[in-house]
């Protein structure tokens, strides 16, 4: 998979820009803070998943002052050449398009063009909460095969109508709610087993390279465990049944995938609360690393590396073995220094006040 040109048009504080990254190797944008630069690779993202990776609103990519954003990009995969359109509007529905035809599901877009996104916000991978590990197996899932996001969406939709459902039964279980809940819990067993299995299935393929990545970084062995761990135990059918008076209690839904962890481990011990700082920046990178690797070898071709300043968190041996051992294809890199020693770029940028120029 391959960008080879980028097109921005009122997206951020670009009003217009004309982008050809290198085609194989690395890619180096370089400029001061609040010029630009993470903009060009959140466009680049969008371009995937119709969403920031940032985590911000719709509306925050539209330039003030215009009404819609339009991020264009050419590429390939697999010799075949992509063309992804996508308009934003400061409101309402965008649209967007692969080769001119619509597109029915966001998922399609993963399916035509992958990314690995690697920045500083990666350290809630470990020191967040279970949700954001969750959500870190599920886009790793989506982007291994698009029928995922269909998977993850029913058990998203069965938890909204089961949660509403306690919340109205008030804490009362009469038969109406029985009824009622027999339904949901039907679709939740189902949909939830197998996403629950998917996640534990992609978690047993990435341990090892997950082992791999983190003492390639670290510069020494260690040992590095990541444990799927479901809510319940058993069929999630008798444990929504065995719950269930406990959930009419609460209100809420107590097992379920959406309560599941991503337990993580160096030395045998949580790495959330007992690694060091080092460590578990080292144990955010590996994980990025260690899912861009399943996802090149599952589908064929290494996704485009999207680094967002991610030597502005690590020390100088960390950063040069993230050089050292970054995947082939094609990265494109942030900085507002120095690049690392080790660096070799193929091509390099500068950004200025939303405008690229040469170095």
């Amino acid at each position: 998979m391959r960008l080879r040109r980028l097109w921005l048009t009122d997206f951020r504080n670009y009003e217009s820009a004309d982008v050809e990254p290198a085609l194989d190797g690395l890619t180096v944008i370089r400029g001061d803070n609040g010029e630009g630069k993470t903009n060009l690779l959140e466009a680049v993202g969008y371009l995937t998943s119709l969403s920031s990776f940032r985590g911000v609103p719709t509306e925050a990519l539209v330039r003030d002052g215009a009404e819609r954003a339009v991020v264009r990009g050419e590429g390939d995969r697999d010799g075949r050449q992509l063309l992804i359109e996508v308009e934003i509007p400061r409101s309402g529905r965008g649209r967007a398009q692969v080769n001119r035809q619509p597109i029915k599901r966001t998922a399609d877009l993963s399916a035509a063009f992958r990314v690995s996104v690697f920045s500083p916000d990666d350290l809630v991978l470990v020191k967040g909460g279970p949700a954001e590990r969750r959500r870190y197996l599920d886009d790793l899932l989506v982007s291994l095969h698009p029928r995922h996001d269909a998977l993850r969406a029913d058990v998203e939709r069965v938890l909204r109508q089961r949660g509403a459902l306690l919340r109205q039964a008030g804490g009362r279980l009469t038969g109406e709610v029985a009824t009622t809940l027999d339904v949901w819990d039907t679709q939740l067993a189902a949909a939830g087993e197998a996403l629950a299995t998917a996640r534990d299935e992609l978690v047993a393929a990435l341990a090892p390279e997950l082992a791999t990545a983190y003492d390639q970084l670290a510069g020494a062995p260690a040992a590095v465990a990541a444990v799927y761990q479901r809510s319940w135990q058993g069929a999630l059918a008798d444990a929504l049944a065995t719950s269930r008076p406990d959930d009419v209690r609460r209100g809420a839904t107590l097992v379920g995938p959406h309560r599941d962890e991503l337990a993580l481990s160096v030395g045998a011990l949580p790495a959330r609360t007992h690694a060091s700082q080092g460590e578990q920046r080292s144990l955010a990178l590996a994980l990025r690393l260690a899912g861009h690797r399943n996802v090149s070898s599952s589908v064929g071709s290494p996704p485009v590396l999207l680094l967002d300043d991610v030597f502005s968190e690590l020390d100088p041996a960390r950063s040069e073995a993230l050089l050292a051992h970054l995947p082939a294809g094609q990265a494109l890199l942030t900085s507002a220094g120095a690049v690392p020693g080790g660096a070799s770029p193929a091509l390099e940028l500068r950004v200025a006040a939303g405008k690229v120029l040469s170095p």
